[in-house]
């Protein structure tokens, strides 16, 4: 199983997707500093399943994105694409029908990134798996990036093994190894808790067995209680019926009484029939009656107005006489007065001496 083309895409400087044939024999990538050999390396880690972004020159895995420039945008995602020769079939066994094999790995800015082999996804321990068990890696030695040799030289005996191990073609086996630890580790502690568990469980069983004991009384008691109910049930059932048949029968009796009463209700009407026929004449003659009691009210009505209006008249003569009586009076003293006056005077005439007598006998003729 060997590499045959590289794919990249909106990886550091791989703005434009680029396609890097890789054939049997030597293959080289010649070109000055900064032109982007480191980073054709670093995508073949990356693609192999490297998680540190400070290998790779990036503070964080989205600086692996290109950022953009003057002139181009930055991109949104970043891709590889390595395509596998596996006519050698050792691949794992689910992929291993397939004589080529495309590994991928899409980074998306913000979202983390996903690996798919052959289309399918995976996980990015699969991918790791599968190149270890191909002695390679993302960390392999094989792949010497920038100041690896010197490391290499002043490594320690921890690293200088693990080169002997990929060399010898065991590294995956190492990887397997360090999982199946991991496994028997989370199974040990599975077991742990599922002791925890089976005394909680046992625990827990106690209280179900007396919940138990009491879902069964509780059974027997409401059976006893649907028994008991149903006997109720029952008793007011032929009580009801009973009820029942006893008002059948005063329904019978009340429907007698009723046809009776009707027949009644029909003589009764006939005979309140002929008492209106009968009660006609004296009706007219009420009406004739009260015909004559409006007039006799409306005579009466005028006579009391009458009365009231002789009475005013009466009492408004009685208040002239006393007038005429006062006035009379009045008169009667200034007769007197007069008279008196005029005996008076012809006493003073009397008594004057007689000039002229036709005119002493005109103003006594005068004075009379």
């Amino acid at each position: 199983m060997h590499i045959t083309e590289l794919k990249i895409a909106g990886f550091k400087s791989f703005v434009d997707p680029v396609s890097v044939p890789i054939h049997a024999g030597l293959t080289g990538v010649v070109g000055p500093n900064g032109c982007g050999k480191s980073n054709v390396l670093e995508s073949l880690r990356w693609v192999m399943g490297a998680s540190s972004a400070r290998a790779m020159r990036g503070g964080e895995m989205d600086d692996l994105i290109f950022s953009g420039s003057s002139t181009r945008p930055a991109r949104e995602t970043a891709e590889v694409v390595m395509v596998l020769d596996n006519s050698d079939r050792r691949a794992p066994p689910q992929f291993n029908d397939i004589d080529t094999l495309e590994v991928m790995r899409r980074l998306k800015r913000g979202a983390g990134s996903t690996y798919k082999l052959n289309g399918r996804t995976v996980r990015g321990k699969d991918i790791q798996l599968l190149f270890a068990d191909a002695s390679t890696g993302a960390n392999s030695p094989a792949l010497v990036r920038q100041g690896q040799i010197s490391e290499m030289i002043n490594s320690k005996p921890q690293n200088r093994r693990r080169i002997l191990e990929e060399a010898a073609g065991i590294s995956g086996l190492n990887s397997r190894r360090h999982e199946a630890e991991l496994k028997l580790k989370s199974a040990e502690q599975n077991l742990e808790r599922l002791t925890e568990v089976s005394v909680e469980v046992e625990r827990q069983l106690g209280s179900l067995k007396r919940q138990a004991a009491k879902a069964r009384k509780y059974q027997r008691l409401s059976d006893e209680i649907r028994g008991l109910d149903a006997l109720l049930a029952h008793r007011r059932w032929e009580s009801a019926r009973t009820a029942l048949e006893d008002a059948k029968t005063r329904i019978e009796t009340l429907r007698g009484d009723v046809e009776r009463l009707a027949i009644e209700d029909a003589v009764a009407e006939r005979q309140m029939l002929e008492t209106r026929e009968a009660l006609d004449p004296l009706r007219l003659a009420e009406v004739e009656a009260a015909g004559k009691v409006g007039q006799a009210k409306i005579a009466l009505t005028r006579l009391e107005n009458d009365r009231k209006n002789a009475a005013q008249a009466v009492d408004r003569l009685k208040q002239d006489i006393t007038r005429l009586e006062g006035d009379l009076s009045r008169e009667q003293g200034l007769l007197s007065d007069a008279t008196a006056t005029r005996d008076r005077l012809i006493a003073d005439l009397a008594r004057l001496p007689a000039d002229d007598p036709e005119a002493f006998a005109r103003e006594e003729d005068h004075l009379k």
